[in-house]
C-alpha cells in the first residue's frame, strides 16, 4: 500500500472514529470551556502577582514554562515552595492546568535527540524531574514543543533518526508519567520551527509507535501551517487524541489583534459540539503590549467566540 493510500485510511478512519465521538456525548453534560493562560508573558513578577493578574482577567487556570522560574533547573523549587504555590494558585481560584516549553534554558545544553547519548539522557532525565514538577501542582499535561531542542538539523541527524531518539525518550517517560497522572503532549510544530513533527498525523505516528495512554498529543491553532485541512476538520479527526488546545492569532500575538474571533468560531464549535472539557489556554508570543492586556482583550475575545457559538 502506497503512503497516500495509507495516509487515506488513516485520516478516514480518524474522521470517522470523531464524529462517532461526537454523536455518542450529544447527551453529556457541557458545563462551557476552560480557559487558562501561560506564563511567560508574565515573567519577572512575583508569583503571588501573576496568579492574581490571571485570575482578575477572569481565567480559571496557569499554565507554567517552568524556565520562567528557575535559575539553574526545576530542582530549585522545594517541595516547600511547591505547596506555596499550588496554595496560592487555589487563594487565587486557579488550577494549574499544566506545564509547556519544557527544554527552554535554563537549563542551558538540553536536546532530546542530540548525537551525544550524554545530552540525550540529560535531557530525559530532566523531563523526569520535570513529571514530579507538574504532579506536585496539580497539572494534568505536559506539552512536549520545544523546537530547537527536538530539531534533527540542530542535532546533525536525519529527520526519521531523530524521531526515533523522540519516540524512544518520551517512551521511556511514559510510565512515570502515568503512574503521576501526568499525560505528555507531543505538540506539532510547523516546518518554520522544526524539522521533527510538524503535523497531528505525524505526531499520532509517534503516539501510536508508544503506545501509553500518558503520551498524546495536543491542538494549537499557531502551528497549523503544515495540514492541509481546515481547524475545525483536524479538531474533528484528531479529537480522541486531543487533552489540551492552545489559542492565540495564527501571527502568535494577543486574541483581539487580529481575526480569530471570526476564523476560529467553527473549530470552537467543533469543541463544543465534542463535549471538549480539557483547558483551553492562551499562548502568545508578542508579550510587548504587557501580560494586562495580552490577558484582558484576550479574554474579551474568548468569551466573543463562546457567546456566538450555536
Amino acid at each position: 500500500m502506497n503512503c497516500s493510500r495509507r495516509r487515506f485510511l488513516q485520516n478516514s478512519a480518524l474522521f470517522t472514529l470523531g464524529t462517532g465521538l461526537a454523536c455518542g456525548r450529544t447527551q453529556s453534560p457541557w458545563n462551557g470551556f476552560r480557559y487558562a493562560m501561560c506564563n511567560e508573558s508574565m515573567q519577572g513578577m512575583a508569583w503571588e502577582e501573576q496568579c492574581r493578574l490571571v485570575a482578575e482577567a477572569g481565567f480559571s487556570g496557569i499554565e507554567i514554562a517552568p524556565f520562567t522560574l528557575v535559575k539553574e533547573g526545576v530542582e530549585e523549587l522545594t517541595p516547600v515552595l511547591r505547596r506555596d504555590m499550588v496554595r496560592t494558585m487555589r487563594d487565587h481560584g486557579l488550577s494549574c492546568t499544566g506545564l509547556h516549553w519544557l527544554l527552554v534554558a535554563p537549563p542551558a545544553g538540553l536536546h532530546c535527540t542530540a548525537d551525544d547519548a550524554a545530552v540525550r539522557r540529560r535531557t530525559w532525565d530532566y523531563v523526569h524531574r520535570l513529571i514530579d514538577f507538574c504532579s506536585d501542582l496539580g497539572g494534568p499535561v505536559m506539552v512536549f514543543g520545544s523546537p530547537k531542542q527536538r530539531s534533527a538539523g540542530d542535532a546533525g541527524i536525519s529527520v526519521a533518526e531523530a524521531v526515533q531518539r523522540l519516540t524512544e525518550g518520551l517512551s521511556g517517560c511514559a510510565e512515570h508519567a502515568g503512574k503521576n497522572r501526568v499525560k505528555i503532549l507531543l505538540e506539532p510544530l510547523d516546518r518554520s520551527q522544526t524539522d521533527v513533527v510538524n503535523t497531528l498525523a505525524q505526531a499520532l505516528e509517534v503516539v501510536n509507535a508508544i503506545q501509553h495512554p500518558a503520551i498524546q498529543t495536543m491542538f494549537d491553532f499557531h502551528n497549523t501551517p503544515d495540514e492541509t485541512e481546515p481547524l475545525e476538520v483536524l479538531v474533528k479527526m484528531y479529537y480522541p487524541y486531543i487533552h489540551h488546545v492552545h489559542v492565540q492569532e495564527m501571527n502568535g500575538k494577543h486574541l483581539g489583534t487580529g481575526n480569530a474571533a471570526k476564523d476560529f468560531v467553527a473549530a470552537f464549535q467543533t469543541l463544543k459540539d465534542l463535549r471538549y472539557n480539557q483547558w483551553v489556554s492562551l499562548e502568545v508570543f508578542d508579550f510587548t503590549p504587557g501580560a494586562k492586556t495580552i490577558a484582558e482583550e484576550s479574554m474579551r475575545v474568548l468569551r466573543q467566540l463562546e457567546s456566538s457559538l450555536s
